[in-house]
């Protein structure tokens, strides 16, 4: 329906520096992988920077009015 192509699914692997506040070895790899309903949304409300989606910067007025996301309206 958005006639053009979203990313839904994303993985990737966790820079060393990442994980050393974590207590984790230099030789340990972590990879996660998830959903990414962030990138959808983005769209279907037109925020251009995630951090206006999640993190500090949200506007909650905007969570407020806006409970769901829906592509299909």
């Amino acid at each position: 329906g958005l006639k053009k192509w979203v990313e839904v699914g994303n993985s990737g692997v966790f820079r060393p520096e990442l994980l050393l506040p974590m207590g984790l070895p230099d030789n340990v790899t972590v990879i996660a992988w998830g959903l990414s309903l962030e990138r959808p949304t983005m769209i279907k409300y037109g925020i251009n920077n995630i951090r206006e989606l999640v993190g500090h910067r949200v506007n909650l007025q905007m969570v407020y009015d806006s409970p769901l996301c829906r592509l299909d309206v």
